[in-house]
């Protein structure tokens, strides 16, 4: 962990603000006038947004290398173009053979070593040979910032048997959906790159950093401190939790008064609103029929337009009776939307088993995907990130073949973990957060490895994690990957604001051709 290296502002959670404003659309494809790439070419549409972007030159006016071989020099330059890096040019380079501050690669290649796109694991670069799809495929899982995660991933299942080294790095571009294999069950790692196949995996990169910003939806507890509702397609109101106690119950703690508050700032705002109800494995022990019928009469007596369902950590042997559960709320409630929350898939590489996410997915609008934080400790310093960014690709991934991704919500903790000395204190609200980065004596860091920010006060004693404007970006781009667009805000009485981010910059710095 670092001591992050710009503070940002005000910055505290996620706000509304960031994931209204829209990224910048995907360019469309125009002919660039190249006589080696017909219009019915795999890859034409790629090569021409590539080059209208200015990622890519053509070797000439007119032809654009279509079959030739990628150079390593090449994509660094392509690399750094895509991600709008600062060019560094150092007296001296970080390689043998990258000695020319006048080569037309010298300084995208230090600028792509400055930023960990490539690694000094030899003396040389190697800058005119052909990069190979494995050593590409790296380069670009490096550039995002991900090389500590696909380090973690060595383990995950991956259909392609010809890949022997760097198997996390593969096999994270692979389910990161920017590189496919040569057959189903081969990826040809040292076959060479040509352009054309370079120029797709950087039109799926820039697309997935690119995509229209997330649809959101949230959870309110409480009226008070409500953040603007503008925007939210749905908001689930209440604080209804269901028990048994020899039969099936619903109680409810809100005040009527706050309650018909909450309601009525949700349906001004344009939102629709959601019954949220809560409960555990217990709450399964009644008949689910009878279950699915208080439910549906509760969500219609509370004038809501449908239900959020939050049955935490159910333990494998509740799997059918929530499945079932699940089939008689859909037949209860008709057309009325159901949100089902559920725990991830996997948790630090063990797979979770107390939901059929498929069968689910079946009934439900939306599954809300919950990411466990973690709580370790090193001596009494907590190692507490909220949806550890490697937990969230973990459980995308397990995801991918089970539900849509246009089914998925991925859920962001909107208030701090807090500790002391060592010890766990709760969450604290946005506000808190807030008065304790104003203070001067509070020290805030990012952890790259996790993608979280953290601060440290009363002389370090005091302990927050928490997810900030950049944290929340990251864990959105990783769920774009995946095709979930959209979030869950688990408090929306507990968010903050943020500095947007522009990830990645359209306009390419001025280079030789690629």
């Amino acid at each position: 962990m670092k001591k992050r290296l710009q503070r940002i502002g005000s910055c505290v959670l996620l706000c509304a603000l960031l994931l209204a404003a829209a990224l910048p659309a995907p360019v469309s494809a125009a002919s660039t006038g190249f006589s080696d790439v017909p219009d019915t070419h795999w890859a034409a549409d790629d090569i021409h947004r590539a080059v209208d972007l200015g990622l890519f030159q053509g070797q000439t006016k007119t032809r654009f290398g279509l079959g030739q071989p990628m150079t390593r020099a090449a994509a660094a330059v392509t690399v750094c173009r895509l991600f709008g890096w600062e060019l560094v040019t150092p007296e001296t380079g970080s390689y043998t053979d990258n000695q020319d501050p006048d080569a037309w690669y010298y300084s995208a290649v230090e600028t792509a070593y400055a930023n960990g796109a490539i690694t000094r694991q030899t003396d040389t670069f190697r800058p005119s040979d052909p990069i190979t799809r494995e050593e590409l495929a790296v380069m670009l899982v490096r550039a995002m910032g991900y090389g500590t995660i696909a380090g973690l991933a060595q383990d995950l299942p991956m259909p392609f048997r010809d890949v022997t080294t760097n198997v996390g790095y593969v096999a994270m571009a692979y389910e990161l959906g920017l590189v496919n294999g040569t057959s189903s069950a081969t990826f040809s790692p040292d076959r060479t790159a040509t352009r054309e196949q370079a120029a797709v995996m950087l039109m799926r990169l820039y697309d997935s950093y690119h995509a229209a910003s997330p649809d959101k939806v949230g959870i309110a507890p409480t009226a008070e401190g409500l953040t603007d509702l503008t925007g939210y397609d749905a908001v689930a109101v209440g604080s209804a939790r269901l028990i048994y106690t020899g039969e099936t119950r619903l109680t409810n703690t809100m005040e009527e008064e706050q309650a018909a508050a909450l309601l009525e700032a949700v349906t001004s705002a344009g939102a629709a609103p959601l019954l949220y109800v809560s409960g555990t494995y217990t709450a399964l022990r009644g008949d689910g029929a009878q279950t699915a019928e208080l439910l549906a009469a509760a969500v219609e007596d509370s004038g809501c337009q449908g239900l959020f369902l939050d049955l935490a950590k159910l333990p494998s042997a509740q799997r059918e009776a929530f499945t079932a559960l699940a089939e008689d709320l859909r037949d209860q409630l008709g057309d009325r939307p159901l949100y089902i929350m559920v725990e991830a898939p996997a948790w630090q590489g063990t797979a979770y088993t107390g939901y059929d996410y498929a069968a689910l997915a079946e009934q439900a609008d939306r599954l809300v995907v919950r990411v466990a934080a973690y709580e370790n400790t090193a001596g009494e310093f907590p190692i507490a990130p909220l949806e550890p960014l490697e937990e969230v690709y973990y459980a995308l991934a397990e995801l991918r073949d089970l539900v849509d991704g246009e089914k998925l919500s991925l859920l962001l903790t909107t208030t701090g973990s807090g500790w002391s000395r060592g010890r766990h204190t709760g969450a604290l609200p946005a506000e808190e957060i807030e008065t304790l980065l104003d203070d001067t004596q509070t020290q805030d860091y990012y952890a790259d490895r996790y993608a979280c920010a953290y601060l440290t006060a009363d002389n370090g004693d005091t302990v927050v994690w928490y997810l900030d404007g950049e944290s929340a970006l990251e864990r959105i781009r990783m769920a774009a990957f995946f095709g979930v667009d959209q979030i869950c805000l688990s408090d929306l009485s507990s968010v903050a604001d943020y500095e947007n981010y522009r990830l990645l910059e359209t306009s390419a710095p001025e280079n030789e051709a690629a």
